[in-house]
């Protein structure tokens, strides 16, 4: 299975299969990027593209919102911002996103977690349970959790400070005995700088109304759903952007690590 790798302007140029002339959204197939972590860890928080317009490559997804808004989740076609307070709220076609991910979601795989499976030992069965670790999942995990651990992150003003700064006063929320829906995704370990190697993850409770990115969990009875995602299509900021003079070349990876955690 080929890995294609589409790197558009944008302005949304035609480039390669899964587009028309016209702007249509790439095959299901496919994980739509904008933007890269890398620019998120540098501290480039301005809007990239809309809600509105982000919704054509996808149902499913996470991100961010400008200025560093809090954590973004779309599900099933609609999308929620989980602010600093933990609340969600939905999220206007106007507002734009920075950093997002989307595909749309079809299940190509299932597996159940055991009672008590924590985040940590649930990357392992969702490894194991990968047809190869060298392309894209989307992956979803919908049941019953124990303990829920997630954060969220407040809005920022300019001139803005390194993610890794900006998490160091994340404000957290735990809850127990919740029910709902964590959406994310595995990106191979080659993607360094431009999204998260291995699983990053967002949750929404079924009430819909608060949530996070994912620090930790228990699971009390869940399913996980995998989405092989072959195709990747990346939409970077426009010339205009701070991202245009970023110095990209030193390896962030520490600094991913402790924003992540």
């Amino acid at each position: 299975m080929k890995v294609k790798v589409i790197i558009v302007a944008l302005a949304l140029v035609l480039i390669g299969t899964g587009f028309s002339a016209c702007g249509a959204a790439p095959q299901r197939e496919t994980l739509t990027q904008i933007s890269t972590i890398d620019a998120i860890l540098n501290g480039v928080y301005d809007g990239v593209m809309t809600i509105g317009d982000l919704k054509q490559y996808g149902d499913f997804g996470i991100g961010t919102l400008e200025a560093l808004d809090g954590e973004m989740l779309e599900l099933d076609g609609n999308f929620y911002q989980i602010k600093a307070d933990g609340v969600a709220y939905p999220v206007d076609s106007k507002v734009m996103t920075p950093f997002a991910s989307v595909t749309y979601f079809d299940t190509d795989s299932q597996i159940e977690l055991p009672e008590n499976t924590n985040y940590q030992q649930c990357q392992k069965l969702i490894s194991d349970a990968l047809p190869t670790e060298n392309i894209f999942y989307a992956i979803k995990i919908t049941g019953t959790f124990s303990y829920m651990k997630t954060r969220s992150v407040p809005a920022q003003q300019k001139p803005y400070l390194p993610l890794v700064e900006v998490t160091k006063n994340q404000p957290v929320f735990e809850f127990t005995d919740v029910a709902g829906t964590i959406v994310g995704f595995y990106c191979p370990s080659y993607v360094n700088g431009v999204n998260v190697p291995g699983l990053h993850l967002h949750f929404l409770n079924t009430a819909k109304s608060a949530g996070g990115h994912v620090l930790d969990f228990k699971v009390k009875e869940a399913t996980v759903s995998i989405d092989n995602t072959s195709e990747f299509n990346m939409i970077l900021p426009g010339p205009d952007s701070d991202f245009y003079k970023l110095d990209l070349t030193p390896d962030m990876s520490g600094d991913l690590e402790k924003a992540e955690k």
